[in-house]
């Protein structure tokens, strides 16, 4: 009986410890990525307004990403917990405006965000669950102001032609934090401002200088900045 017991007891531990395991921080920091959304539909395949409709001429989130010093990034750490819209409900409205889907076919934006929370979110759940990570995502975003930034130092998006030094100088005076800047091609072939990384502290405090570069397309210098 006793070594019954032990059994027992044994097997417990060692549950809390896988349980544990999975649920440890596996990375260093986060990117958050916000994307224009003028370079995201001038191009090829061009884009698909969601349901709500067209959305706002603002830089939108693309994602909040789990990511290693080393470069590399966990991802799909949960595949049991998925995307459930009903725990974020009072998000929806926030997550419409400032987080919008533009692929096709046309859609209400679900999809888009399951695909994130799956895929990256369940990997910080240590730190935070479904709405957390929604909601922390939403509120790093709202801390930055990019446009007014931009805007401060005469950079609009009016389809013109700008440096990518003074981009991110620009960011970097209004946000207090230069971005990685990402870029992509418009139909015709020319480099327009896409995307871009700003990293945030592990515990989701706050912005952070990154530790790694995200990679990602180069831009030169000479990058427009089209209309939406």
């Amino acid at each position: 009986m006793m070594r019954s017991h032990l059994s027992l007891a044994a097997l417990l531990v060692l549950a809390a410890g896988c349980a544990a395991s999975a649920a440890a921080q596996d990375y260093d920091f986060f990117y958050l990525v916000l994307q224009w959304p003028g370079s995201y539909c001038d191009t090829k395949q061009s884009c698909c307004y969601p349901r709500s409709g067209k959305p706002a001429a603002d830089f939108g989130i693309h994602g909040l990403w789990p990511n290693r010093d080393d470069g590399s990034y966990p991802q799909n750490c949960n595949p049991s917990n998925a995307f459930d819209p009903s725990k974020v409900s009072d998000l929806l409205s926030s997550l419409r405006t400032s987080w919008p889907t533009l692929a096709c076919p046309t859609s209400d934006g679900l999809k888009f965000w399951a695909h994130e929370w799956e895929k990256h979110g369940t990997c910080a759940q240590n730190l935070f669950n479904e709405h957390g990570y929604f909601q922390t995502a939403l509120r790093l975003r709202g801390q930055l102001r990019v446009l007014d930034a931009l805007a401060a130092a005469g950079i609009s998006p009016d389809g013109g032609y700008y440096t990518q030094a003074a981009i991110k100088g620009a960011i970097q005076e209004g946000t207090g934090y230069a971005p990685f800047v990402d870029c992509n091609r418009d139909e015709s072939g020319n480099t327009q401002l896409y995307q871009l990384y700003f990293c945030v502290a592990a515990d989701a405090s706050g912005f952070v200088e990154c530790p790694v570069s995200p990679g990602g397309r180069p831009c030169g210098n000479r990058v427009e900045f089209p209309a939406f």
